[in-house]
């Protein structure tokens, strides 16, 4: 490899580990993901009635809801906190792209939020009644969901960036597009539940959640040079 590319890579590489030590260090935005999914974990029951039959149906649908719903919670940290103390105008002037940083971003923040939720994913199913038996396919499509979360999450995190009101804009703009990871996964827990072949609905949710993290990037690059400039 050349020396730019090698530099890039280097780059990329060293981005990634400090988003990873920022988002553990502070602010607690992961724990605060988790802590929420297992609140809602436990207040469910106390809405629906503890009774396994009621329960279990629904289950599966409602660790996917707890789930996108907690992605939400450390979004606006990805760029704003770059943005105010001048970071992001060294990051847009250094080797590596625009698009790569916010590539970079996103993937640390589903390995920070996204695959502890996802772990957590099939015990808080089996918590509220869920068979073992559907625990790997719900480990499956959190961890491909978290991923779709993590991209379009950073596309609304991006388009915020200055505005004052930074949580309300990014729940509005990303709340339509994680309906379909929603869908997909649910369906393919649903058909698996039924007994029908659930490969249909995660290969849906692979195919968003590639698509996610091959176009939003450039979106996400143009959104940050909008807003330095």
């Amino acid at each position: 490899m050349t020396g730019p590319r090698m530099s890039e890579i280097g780059a990329r590489w060293r981005l990634y580990r400090r988003e990873l030590a920022l988002a553990w260090s502070g602010g607690g935005g992961p724990l605060l993901a988790l802590g929420f999914y297992a609140a809602v974990t436990v207040l469910v029951p106390f809405a629906t009635g503890p009774a396994p039959e009621r329960l279990a149906p629904i289950a599966s649908g409602l660790a996917w809801i707890a789930l996108a719903l907690a992605s939400l919670l450390s979004l606006e940290r990805m760029f704003e906190r770059d943005f105010e103390d001048g970071a992001l105008d060294l990051l847009a002037m250094g080797p590596a792209s625009l698009e790569a940083v916010a590539a970079v971003k996103c993937l640390a923040h589903w390995t920070a939020a996204g695959a502890p939720l996802a772990l957590a994913a099939p015990i808080a199913a089996a918590a509220l009644g869920a068979p073992l038996t559907e625990a790997p396919l719900i480990l499956g499509t959190a961890a491909v969901g978290g991923l779709a979360f993590a991209f379009v999450g950073g596309l609304g995190a991006s388009l915020a960036l200055g505005s004052r009101r930074g949580g309300l804009i990014i729940a509005l703009i990303v709340l339509p597009l994680i309906a379909p990871p929603v869908i997909f996964g649910g369906g393919a827990l649903d058909a698996f539940a039924a007994g029908l072949d659930w490969r249909a609905g995660f290969l849906m949710l692979t195919a968003y959640a590639l698509a996610a993290a091959a176009l939003t990037p450039f979106a996400m690059a143009a959104a940050c040079r909008n807003a330095l400039s």
